[in-house]
This record gives C-alpha cells, sequence and structure tokens, in this order.
C-alpha cells in the first residue's frame, strides 16, 4: 500500500458504491474499495440509487458524505458533480452501468479517467468490434439486425450465430442459434423492438477466457489470465480458475493481444476485464469491459498477489502515484451453484463453509419457499464458493469438493421434491 500521504486532503467521489449484503460479490467490491480508500486517508463521497443506499448501511458509514444520484446517468452527475465546487480529486466507479458517468464526470472536472468517447466505444459491442477488426484484430463477424429475417443469411452461411443486445453484460439476454425457427426467440430476449437493433455475431468455437488487469500511468498491467468454465448449451459461467493453465506461449500471446488491443481503444485508467478465445488462428478477443470482473474475481486477484489491493491501487493511480504490483504467488478457484427452476425446499451444506481456512467466500443467499426462473444469465446462479490454494489444479480441486458437498433442494413444478448434489462444471 502508498504511503498514507498519497491520498491525504484529496477527496474521492464515487458513483454507485452501494449494495446489500445479500448481493454477494457485488457487495464485497464497494466493501473492499472503501476500506482500501478509507486506509489511503482520502474523504469518501459515496453516491448510488436510494434503494441501494438504503439496503446498505454497513457500507454508508464507511464514507463520509452520502448523496443519492442515479450512476447510469451520466448527465445527472455530470451536473451534480460540477455543482459541488470542484472539490473531487479523483471519480470511481464499480458496475458496468456506472462507467460511462465515471469517465464524463472526470472528464468534466479534468481529472484523470477514461475518454468518455473511448468509454462509449467499448460499452456498445458492435462499435468496439468493428474498431478493433479495423484496427487489425480478430473478431467474430456481425450484423446489426432489427428483425429475425435480416440475421438468416448469415445463420445459413455459418451454422451458428449468437444473439446479443448491443450494451448489456453478465450474458442478458444472450441466445446461441442454429436454427431460423430460433430467431424470433433470440431477438425478444435481446429485447429487439422491430426499430432498436440487435447484435448478430458468428459462434466462435474455441477455449473461453478473461484478462484481469489495471491501467497504470497509462499502460495496461495484466495480472491475471482467468479460465471460464461454462454450463454446456448455455453462456452462463459455472466457474472460474485463476491462473488459467495455458501454455507459455499461449498466455504470452493472450496478454500481448489484450494489452494492444486496450491501447489502440484509448483506455488509460482503472480495472478491465476482457474477454477472448484461443482458436488455431490465434486469439479472438471478445467483450471490453473497463471495470473488475465479475463473480468473484476481484477476491481472486487479490488472493493471488498477497498484498496487492485492486481499489487502492486504482487510487494510487489516479492521484498520480504508481501503485507496486505484488508478484503472483498463489491461486484460486470459484464454483457456482447451479439448480433447475422451480421452489427451494431447503440449502444445505453452506453454513459451515466460511469457517474453513481455503475458502475466501461462500454465499447462497436461497431460503425455503424462493422461487427459481431457469439459468438464463450470470445474475441466475443460487450461490458460490470462492477457494485459495498453492497452485490452480489445488484451487480446482479444493472448490470441486466444497461444491460437490453442497446441495439445493428443490420441488420442481408438478413433481416429487429432489435434493439437487452441486458437481462441478466441466470446462468446454
Amino acid at each position: 500500500m502508498s504511503p498514507e500521504s498519497t491520498a491525504c486532503a484529496t477527496t474521492t467521489l464515487i458513483l454507485g458504491g452501494a449494495a446489500p449484503r445479500s448481493a454477494g460479490h457485488g457487495y464485497d467490491i464497494p466493501l473492499r474499495a472503501l476500506n482500501q480508500l478509507r486506509a489511503r486517508g482520502t474523504r469518501i463521497v459515496l453516491t448510488d440509487r436510494a434503494e441501494n443506499l438504503a439496503a446498505a448501511p454497513e457500507l454508508t458509514v464507511l464514507a463520509d458524505e452520502v448523496h443519492t444520484l442515479d450512476f447510469a446517468d451520466a448527465a445527472d452527475c455530470t451536473a451534480w458533480a460540477g455543482a459541488q465546487n470542484a472539490r473531487f480529486d479523483a471519480v470511481m466507479g464499480f458496475r458496468e452501468y456506472a462507467v460511462e458517468s465515471v469517465a464524463a464526470v472526470a472528464d468534466a472536472l479534468g481529472l484523470s479517467g477514461n475518454p468518455p468517447t473511448a468509454v462509449r466505444r467499448v460499452r456498445t459491442k458492435d462499435r468496439c468490434r468493428d474498431y478493433l477488426r479495423r484496427h487489425g484484430f480478430r473478431q467474430p463477424r456481425l450484423q446489426l439486425c432489427t428483425r429475425p429475417e435480416q440475421a438468416e443469411d448469415l445463420l445459413r452461411a455459418e451454422g451458428c450465430v449468437v444473439v446479443k443486445p448491443r450494451r448489456k453484460a453478465a450474458g442478458e439476454g444472450v441466445s446461441q442459434v442454429t436454427d431460423p425457427a430460433q430467431l424470433p426467440a433470440a431477438f425478444r430476449a435481446a429485447e429487439a423492438d422491430g426499430t432498436t437493433p440487435v447484435l448478430v455475431e458468428t459462434w466462435v468455437e474455441g477455449a473461453e477466457y478473461s484478462v484481469e488487469g489495471l491501467i497504470v500511468a497509462g499502460r495496461p498491467e495484466i495480472l491475471a489470465v482467468t479460465r471460464k468454465h461454462l454450463v454446456p448449451g448455455t453462456f452462463v459461467e459455472a466457474g472460474h480458475t485463476m491462473p488459467a493453465p495455458l501454455e507459455p506461449e499461449t498466455e504470452d500471446a493472450v496478454r500481448g493481444e489484450v494489452r494492444a488491443a486496450l491501447q489502440v481503444l484509448g483506455l488509460r485508467s482503472g480495472p478491465f476485464h476482457v474477454e477472448c478465445w484461443t482458436v488455431p488462428e490465434g486469439v479472438v478477443l471478445g467483450a471490453v469491459h473497463v471495470r473488475q470482473g465479475g463473480g468473484w474475481i476481484h477476491a481472486m486477484l487479490e488472493w493471488c498477489r498477497p498484498g496487492f489491493e485492486l481499489y487502492g491501487s486504482w487510487l494510487d493511480d489516479l492521484l498520480g502515484t504508481v501503485p507496486r504490483i505484488p508478484p503472483a504467488t498463489r491461486a484460486a478457484a470459484v464454483r457456482f451453484a447451479l439448480s433447475p427452476p422451480g421452489t427451494v425446499r431447503g440449502v444445505h451444506g453452506w453454513q459451515h463453509l466460511g469457517a474453513l481456512p481455503e475458502v475466501l467466500a461462500a454465499e447462497c443467499p436461497l431460503a425455503p419457499g424462493d422461487r427459481l426462473g431457469p439459468l438464463r444469465t450470470n445474475c441466475d446462479r443460487r450461490g458460490s464458493v470462492v477457494v485459495g490454494a498453492d497452485n490452480a489444479p489445488a484451487a480446482d480441486r479444493a472448490a470441486d469438493t466444497l461444491l460437490g458437498r453442497l446441495s439445493i433442494e428443490m420441488e420442481p413444478t408438478e413433481r416429487e421434491p429432489t435434493a439437487l448434489a452441486l458437481r462441478a462444471p466441466r470446462p468446454v
């Protein structure tokens, strides 16, 4: 951690920094960030929507000031911040839907941050894809469509396409389509209304990873490559492993491609989370995010690099001090609880997980009587267990073993109650 004098007599504005404890990693992110910022001596002005602030007293008490503000409304955030007599030294935010506001406010106040045009570009998937393709990066073929029939030629040519909204995350509204008859439902899931276009792109067949890092002094510092484990036949992530088991030359290629893409895109500040695939031809870049990864990736990063503080290091950089990045010496894995739709009858095995030394975090907010829908996005996962270990194989084994000891007893619609053992995901 940098000396306290780095941030003393400074004020940091946080846009969208509150969440209820039941939000799991969504609560842990601001909790870690607020504590790391407080340790550096900066004054914290915390803003969020009223319902989020009301649900997070343990977080609001860590701030020096608390104000109601919609983090997703860049114009309102900029106007509000501009009326505060230019008393902010840094602007931060942790949510996907806050990053445009963070960039806009920093730009308006003349503070360090990402250019708003660059952030808007990466937030709009097709614009980011086209920009990267023009600069020589491998990208899926894509087209914007307002009606299902417009996607039929691409589907017939490729055999499989992905339909998704242009500006969402966490797998929201994403569908894999192999038959023209599936297109209308996929367009509805992507919230197509006949005038608003959705993104239709070719399916990439390859191992999927994400790259985590922090931009320091304007240059991307890659902190980890993470292996994704997907629920077969879906876009729901069933687990992550950090570091990913990659051959050195493959990892070098992944790191080099991501580093170059971030620089071409004009990003120069804060955390990043970039998705990609490895295919025989090389690396294909996926979505680019100017925030930390979800699904407990932030906690895994800090475990793998003992002494590293993601959010404190970000603040150090915003204030002009180059943070110290400790080396990666450990590994971590997360597994997510999955269950079919139905009514929860019981949740078993979770209560003592937090006492185990290898467990970094464990959450299952379900209670008897909860009604669960189908697994469509990452937001539909039922719980998680995060473990730390000396190496990736040991982390995987520990996470898989613990997940196997847990169960969610369900009552499916019009069936007898069943107890679902939560098995480890099959890498795909």
